[in-house]
């Protein structure tokens, strides 16, 4: 083989905006190691832009008419340029909310974002990643970015405790996931690409046999762990509490994106023929992550565990349009993503911020916190409003989508049930919102009584302010104007023949009526 078709083969311009990322990455550590301490002054704002300018290689690629590279392992099509620059994105507004947190901490801030850096490349590759060993590469370097950076604050037990559950359960997860994608590799003989085990598995007469749907079991099992579903969230509440607010925060979205989009990838091309199983087992997970993240929710007393089991309920809500398997629920899943991203991370940075100025997290010491802090009981009440679902937010018609998609498909019970669990949540998030707001002066807790001065010009806090600002303006726009980023979401789904040759779902939780046909899937507008 010649060079010129070895490099039409590998087609490396595929990962360009990886690779943007990587040297990015470099440069940070490169810095850091010349320069010392004070190269902090830098590094965050080098990686900031490494990441905005991957993310503008990624729409640049979005009309590419060759996205298969590496001799089939990467696939960058229209949906993995979604995924990918919500990972993208997300790490780059991790970053500024992060800067005062760890300097604060006494750790070094270069080597926090080198190893966010190096999650971030590695939920990419994931998100793109068409073949089974490149799949658990992808993998384990964001789970072990992940362990890292939910134990860096190694001189706080508590993180230390997170890493450590983390990593045990972890591990579990990454070896059942390991022996499900050996079980598919042994039924299709051989084959690792996704586009070719399926019809090996037919050649070989392996459709109906039984190690195909154990396989399904196991790798929906390590899904189920990287997006924290029910019953395999168990190390969420823990993880989120014990570690350092903004890994929790980059990890509730960059790393949940980055398992959904493996849950499409994997589930919709190598397990077609399983289909109907898979959509029930995920109906099953569906349930139960909306009512028990929603229920247990609404005895949390400290933030940081009360958005941990919201991140498992709104897990529960995204996999809706995973199940439904039609263009409107792949399009509304990748929209709520897209939203989610901002009102979440808004949310984590609001907690971020009164962290540093009272050190608790507990939600009765926000008591009438308007009168100290108008902007943060602002930008959190938003946030929290958002996730909830109250209209004209973006969250609200992030799930009208999700809902509306699910409900054109025939699963009734499925989206009663997620409009029941909704209502619950806005009750635990306003009652947030009325601890801030509604409080007389009186009744102001110690932490807010005692509120230090704000002081915008230490190092990382004006960073951290313009993150919440971005957030606030973006969860509170985004509704109103959600046509262009619907639109986006609904080109992302129609541009990738993947999800164009999949078969709706048959209805699980609840049959349509059969003298009515099937609507056809358009796209909404509100």
């Amino acid at each position: 083989m010649d060079f010129a078709n070895l490099s039409a083969q590998l087609n490396a311009g595929a990962i360009l905006p990886e690779g943007i990322v990587i040297i990015t990455l470099l440069v940070t550590l490169v810095w850091d190691l010349i320069v010392g301490r004070s190269s902090t002054k830098v590094t965050p704002y080098v990686a900031i832009v490494g990441l905005l300018i991957a993310t503008g290689t990624l729409f640049l690629q979005w009309d590419t008419t060759e996205p298969i590279s590496f001799l089939g392992s990467f696939n960058g099509d229209a949906i993995s340029l979604i995924f990918r620059g919500i990972i993208a994105i997300s790490a780059a507004v991790t970053i500024p909310i992060s800067i005062r947190y760890v300097e604060q901490s006494g750790t070094s801030l270069a080597e926090f974002i080198t190893i966010l850096l190096t999650a971030t490349v590695g939920g990419m590759f994931l998100s793109g990643a068409d073949e089974l060993v490149m799949i658990f590469v992808s993998l384990e370097t964001l789970s072990i970015s992940s362990y890292l950076l939910t134990g860096y604050m190694k001189r706080d037990p508590r993180s230390n405790e997170a890493a450590l559950k983390y990593l045990l359960i972890g591990a579990a997860s990454s070896a059942i996931f390991l022996y499900g994608i050996s079980l598919l590799y042994g039924l299709s003989g051989g084959e690792t690409r996704l586009s070719a085990i399926t019809a090996s598995i037919i050649s070989n007469g392996l459709d109906e046999s039984l190690g195909l749907v154990i396989a399904l079991v196991f790798v929906i099992a390590g899904i189920a762990f990287k997006i924290a579903a029910v019953p395999f969230h168990q190390w969420t509440p823990d993880v989120y509490e014990g570690s350092p607010t903004p890994v929790v925060a980059f990890l509730s979205v960059g790393s949940k994106a980055a398992g959904f989009a493996l849950a499409v990838r994997l589930l919709v091309s190598a397990f077609p023929l399983v289909s109907d199983q898979w959509r029930f087992v995920l109906t099953a997970l569906a349930i139960l992550s909306m009512v028990l993240g929603n229920v247990v929710a609404l005895a949390q007393t400290s933030m940081k565990r009360l958005l941990a089991y919201s991140s498992i309920a709104q897990a529960g809500f995204l996999m809706i349009g995973l199940i439904v398997g039609t263009d409107a629920g792949y399009s509304s899943m990748v929209f709520y993503l897209m939203i989610y991203l901002f009102m979440n991370l808004g949310g984590f940075a609001c907690v971020i911020l009164f962290t540093l100025r009272t050190g608790t997290d507990e939600i009765n010491e926000y008591s009438g916190l308007y009168q100290k802090d108008p902007l943060l009981t602002l930008a959190l009440s938003i946030c929290l409003l958002s996730l909830g679902g109250i209209p004209p937010l973006a969250g609200f018609f992030g799930k009208i989508y999700l809902f509306w998609a699910g409900w054109q498909a025939g699963a009734y019970g499925l989206v009663l049930i997620g409009l029941i669990t909704s209502v619950i949540s806005i009750y635990y998030y306003i009652r947030v919102v009325k601890t801030m707001v509604v409080k007389e002066p009186q009744e102001m807790s110690e932490a807010v009584a005692n509120y230090p001065e704000i002081q915008w010009n230490l190092t990382g806090m004006r960073p951290l302010q313009v993150s919440i600002v971005v957030a606030l303006v973006f969860t509170s726009l985004a509704g109103v104007l959600a046509n262009p980023l619907f639109n986006l979401a609904t080109g992302s789904v129609s541009k990738t023949p993947m999800l164009q040759a999949t078969e709706p779902m048959t209805p699980v939780v609840s049959q349509a009526p059969e003298q009515l046909p099937m609507p056809t899937v358009e796209s909404v507008d509100l």
